[in-house]
């Protein structure tokens, strides 16, 4: 008997749309099915990424079905973080055809901030500006932030903060002790966090073992983590004001 998955959503996967993703919508929805899966977030980089897709791609996910294999899909982007202010690299006309909207902090993509200071000033810009859903690994080492701060900031402003699988294994290495730290943040202050694959290929969807190492460590209530099923999501969803029918 196939055991159930702990977190029965995904919301950060990206395809072959992003430029260095290697599989498409259909594979992904087939694999995170077969795992027991309910719901995936196709959660392309935005224009910004080297590589990354025409903004016409995010206005034409209107298309998209919105169930494969059985698998809720969500129309998401990963949004590049352009500058101090937290301004993003896709216009709010994409946005608004979209159903949850992630954004972060990437090398070469626009912003080239080189203190904490800086760093915080960009990420609550983009926490407070009222677009984003999703913080997307805030634990980076090459963008230290005042964790404290923005995780109240994104308690206050029902934005989570991600914890991302893909930091402990093959990128951004070293955000261990930033992401223990927004954890347990998360933990006084009762923000909500959601953990992501920010798988780039389909074998990788729903693979969530190293972050749970952490999140373990640290006792986080799993009723903090917003992706348990994709009902809890649609949940989270309404309280931003979007009301999803899948």
């Amino acid at each position: 008997m196939k055991k159930a998955p702990r977190l029965k959503a995904d919301l950060h996967v990206h395809t072959v749309s992003s430029g260095h993703g290697y599989s498409t919508v259909r594979e992904i929805c087939k694999v995170a099915s077969d795992r027991g899966l309910e719901m995936i977030g196709v959660a392309d980089h935005g224009p910004a990424m080297p590589g990354g897709p025409y903004i016409y791609y995010f206005t034409n996910m209107v298309i998209m079905p919105r169930t494969l294999f059985e698998v809720k899909v969500l129309r998401s982007v990963e949004c590049n973080i352009v500058d101090s202010e937290g301004n993003l690299d896709v216009p709010d006309r994409a946005l608004e055809v979209l159903d949850l909207v992630q954004a972060g902090i990437h090398p070469r993509c626009g912003y080239d901030g080189d203190s904490i200071e800086e760093n915080t000033r960009a990420v609550l810009g983009a926490i407070m500006g009222g677009k984003v859903d999703v913080l997307v690994h805030p634990g980076n080492p090459l963008y230290p932030l005042d964790y404290e701060t923005v995780v109240e900031a994104a308690a206050s402003n029902k934005v989570l903060l991600e914890i991302n699988n893909s930091s402990f294994t093959v990128v951004r290495k070293g955000s261990e002790e930033n992401c223990e730290i927004i954890v347990s943040e998360a933990c006084k202050r009762g923000a909500m966090i959601c953990v992501g694959s920010d798988a780039h290929e389909a074998e990788l969807v729903g693979v969530f073992d190293r972050a749970f190492e952490l999140i373990d460590q640290v006792g986080l209530d799993e009723r903090l983590i917003v992706n348990r099923t994709a009902g809890s999501v649609l949940e989270f969803l309404r309280t931003r004001g979007k009301e999803i029918t899948l």
